[in-house]
């Protein structure tokens, strides 16, 4: 008989094996039963914390990590870092300090991708928030689960409400960041706080719980397009409305005066344009016409929704309204092109039922990214095969110019769209010459 303090060679290699083996179980980023860890002090393993602003990234070492500065920073002013700080214990907690920043991102990454689906169906994604500072700031939460795959939930006028209030425990239900079809099996991003303007806010115990009690809501993103709301993000939140009444003065002024406004504008910063780098082109183009300029910077179709319903054509009578949406849809939200023709139908609908007499040209969404190929680009395209067959040859008018603002193998031209987005002088006087006898035709018609 084998003496039991004896060593057998079996034994211990059965036992190494499944020491072994608990050790790839306490690294590997699989679904724990009821909640996978992803922040406690430290990320999952494999993964790791980085901080970013609107033009380069870095990981956090050590304590405290500056995102640097490129040679030549287009946003010289700004300043974003974060910082292990703490909550219940010693350095359990991460700051997020950012000033006068276009973006700024707290984010896991770089790690095996997880397996969140036993989570999607009933699970929330948690965290405990300090809202610090945010009177000149606003939030977005993000979960990406691949490439073309994430969901944003904004939450500026929450956070706003929170500064100053402490530790907050925020549940959101997985359903925020997952859109039919989504798989998230192998997700790359599991968390992100993403920031603009200037403010402070700590986060910490971000986890992901299999059966969880949502304590926090989030748009629903296949209505968001149809949904009226103000544009609230830290940039608009102090010109928006403001501008929202100019319009409404103006037009109340032109009604007053007896005049009237033969042409419309309705749009996002495309329209916008119109009076900054467009503006020499409209004044020989539009002026005599007495044109009006619905154009706000950053709109989607539920915020040019909103502002129709709050008086902005109120009063008018044009002959002609001409209508661009959705880009922002594509670029915020890389919004599934049948929701973000959903708003462009809902924005044209609200426009006929405000102004029946009116003739609508309605555009093609602008080309975006420079390659034919690129994503956002393939998004505005599928948006306008759809939007195109709400034209019905009496009332609204389908106009694609696209092709003339690119170059012959379909490349966007940085001398007509500089930043692969914004027309310039250039560019407007591309979108005059072309829309020309379609507009002069309508215009024209009794």
């Amino acid at each position: 008989m084998n003496d039991a303090r004896s060593t057998n060679p079996r034994r211990m290699a059965l036992a190494l094996s499944l020491l072994a083996t608990l050790a790839a179980c306490a690294t590997r980023p699989t679904a724990d039963p009821a909640a996978l860890v992803l922040y406690d002090g430290r990320p999952l393993a494999s993964w790791h914390v980085a901080v970013a602003d609107f033009e380069a990234q870095a990981p956090l070492t050590g304590t405290r990590t500056t995102v640097p500065k490129p040679p030549e920073p287009k946003v010289p002013e700004s300043q974003v870092e974060v910082h292990v700080s703490d909550k219940s214990g010693h350095g359990d907690a991460l700051t997020l300090h950012f000033t006068n920043a276009w973006y700024a991102s707290l984010r896991l990454e770089g790690g095996t991708p997880v397996d969140l689906r036993p989570y999607v169906a009933d699970g929330t994604l948690e965290f405990d928030l300090d809202v610090v500072d945010m009177a000149q700031g606003g939030l977005t939460f993000k979960m990406a689960c691949g490439a073309g795959c994430e969901r944003k939930v904004p939450w500026l006028r929450a956070a706003r409400a929170l500064q100053g209030k402490g530790w907050q425990h925020l549940s959101f239900a997985m359903g925020c960041f997952a859109r039919e079809g989504d798989s998230f099996g192998a997700v790359t991003q599991p968390f992100a706080l993403d920031a603009s303007g200037t403010g402070e806010v700590a986060v910490a115990n971000v986890r992901v719980v299999r059966n969880g009690k949502p304590t926090a809501s989030c748009p629903d993103y296949r209505t968001e397009s149809v949904t009226p709301t103000t544009l609230d993000q830290s940039w608009s939140v102090g010109w928006w409305l403001p501008r929202h009444q100019e319009k409404l003065d103006q037009i109340r002024t032109l009604v007053a005066a007896g005049q009237h406004s033969d042409l419309v504008f309705i749009g996002d910063s495309i329209t916008e344009g119109w009076e900054k780098s467009g503006q020499p082109v409209w004044n020989r183009h539009y002026a005599k016409y007495r044109a009006l300029n619905l154009g706000f910077g950053g709109d989607h179709t539920e915020n040019v929704l909103w502002r129709l319903q709050h008086g902005e054509l109120d009063g008018l009578s044009p002959k002609v309204a001409v209508l661009m949406i959705g880009t922002n849809n594509t670029g915020d939200r890389q919004e599934d092109p049948r929701t973000t023709a959903a708003g462009v139908r809902r924005v044209l609908d609200e426009v006929r039922m405000r102004l029946p007499e009116t003739r609508i040209l309605l555009l093609a969404v602008f080309p975006r990214d420079e390659s034919p190929t690129g994503p956002l680009r393939q998004i505005n395209n599928r948006v306008n095969a759809i939007i195109s067959g709400f034209a019905d040859g009496r009332k609204v008018f389908f106009l694609d110019i696209n092709q003339y603002l690119t170059n012959s193998d379909g490349t966007l031209s940085r001398d007509v769209m500089p930043d692969l987005l914004h027309p310039n002088e250039k560019g407007y006087e591309i979108w005059a010459a072309r829309m020309e006898p379609s507009l002069l035709k309508l215009l024209a018609q009794p």
